[in-house]
């Protein structure tokens, strides 16, 4: 089924794939049985597609060839990083996705949430503080950008100072390649972790990008691919176009920053002028510039998901991994949010088939919504979505 007429403003959950890269992952599985561990001419080209997608990650990120790790998505790079790095306690930011903070919860008992502030940034003074009380070999959690707000977090400041206290740090990048520009070097940070479906790559396919293999231990065991980290053979066609998809957020990322910026701050203000209440959390601070966080009073936000959905535009009440939960975003939680005004929030994220009219129509939709509640109140809203 092609929904060609459906808006789509949910990149942040998954982009859709791109047309140069359902061309290499089509022509990588015509090619023949390609494993990349056999010494063979169809082995040797899979290993050789490999190599160069590797190549391609790694100049996204600002990284060497080298460093990166293929997974099969984000989710297992981050488990793999936080289970394979040998240490006695971890301290992630509380607005940390859950692939972060529900693994460490269960494979730790020493686990510190830092918190963020009102804007959602982190507490960088209680971080400080965290790790200045203690001598035990500790992991730093901080994520580049976070998925629900798209707040940017400091990452260099971060990394100053757990080093300081001789901390390692790792940063999940998932929502932010392809959307600002990510230096892996520069940044100094010891772990990072990508996904190739947020760029318009394959689904099932991801990256740790790692300072020294040797930090890290395999939680997986039956085969030496990548290094002896992840066993299992690798998915050369997913990988492939994971590099094609690389390539091309790397051509596009300012360009394309710039025009998907324009609309969402046009959008949000259109929105603020006809209902000055209306929130939008992480407004004053660096944001993806992508993202919209922002609250629709007295309307529970899965009704909003449904009433948009009717009318021909997707968009999340928050993390697609947590979508349908009748729970509150703990994000919001951690930035201060009560539970009444955070289950009106709604997620409006851009990519690069967004357009103009997208927007426009995002923003009738919305409004009429809006007025309906407003007309006729909230319970009739509910049965006319239901």
């Amino acid at each position: 089924m092609v929904l060609e007429t459906f808006v789509y403003l949910d990149y942040n959950a998954t982009s859709p794939a791109r047309p140069e890269v359902m061309e290499i992952v089509a022509e990588t599985l015509s090619i023949g049985p390609v494993n990349p561990s056999s010494g063979h001419r169809y082995g040797r080209e899979a290993r050789r597609r490999i190599e160069k997608a590797r190549s391609e990650v790694a100049d996204l990120v600002g990284a060497k060839a080298d460093q990166v790790i293929f997974t099969m998505g984000g989710t297992e790079a981050n488990n793999l990083v936080l289970k394979g790095y040998d240490c006695d306690q971890y301290v992630v930011s509380a607005a940390e996705h859950a692939a972060v903070i529900e693994t460490v919860s269960v494979i730790s008992e020493e686990v510190h949430l830092v918190p963020v502030c009102e804007n959602g940034l982190v507490d960088l003074g209680a971080l400080e503080s965290m790790l200045k009380a203690s001598n035990m070999v500790t992991l730093v959690s901080v994520m580049t950008a976070n998925n629900e707000t798209g707040v940017l977090q400091p990452i260099p400041k971060v990394v100053e100072i757990a080093k300081r206290y001789g901390a390692k740090v790792h940063t999940d990048a998932v929502q932010a390649a392809g959307k600002i520009t990510l230096d892996f070097l520069n940044w100094d940070v010891d772990f990072m972790t990508l996904s190739a479906h947020k760029i318009g790559g394959p689904q099932g396919v991801g990256a740790i990008i790692c300072q020294d293999r040797n930090l890290l231990r395999p939680t997986m065991l039956g085969g030496g691919q990548e290094g002896g980290l992840r066993a299992g053979t690798e998915n050369v066609a997913g990988i492939a176009g994971f590099g094609v998809a690389s390539k091309l957020a790397m051509a596009e990322a300012q360009e394309h920053s710039i025009g998907v910026a324009m609309l969402r701050d046009n959008m949000e203000a259109t929105l603020r002028s006809k209902v000055p209440e209306m929130k939008i959390f992480g407004e004053c601070v660096s944001r993806l510039p992508n993202t919209s966080c922002l609250t629709m009073p007295g309307v529970r936000n899965d009704k909003q998901v449904m009433a948009f959905d009717l009318a021909g535009v997707a968009i999340s009440a928050g993390s697609a991994c947590s979508a349908g939960k009748l729970h509150s975003s703990h994000v919001l939680e951690a930035m201060g949010v009560a539970a009444d005004e955070a289950n009106t929030m709604i997620r409006v994220s851009m990519g690069v088939g967004s357009t103009k009219c997208d927007l426009e129509q995002f923003i009738k939709i919305w409004l009429d919504i809006s007025a309906r509640k407003n007309n006729f109140g909230s319970q009739k809203l509910i049965q006319s979505v239901a």
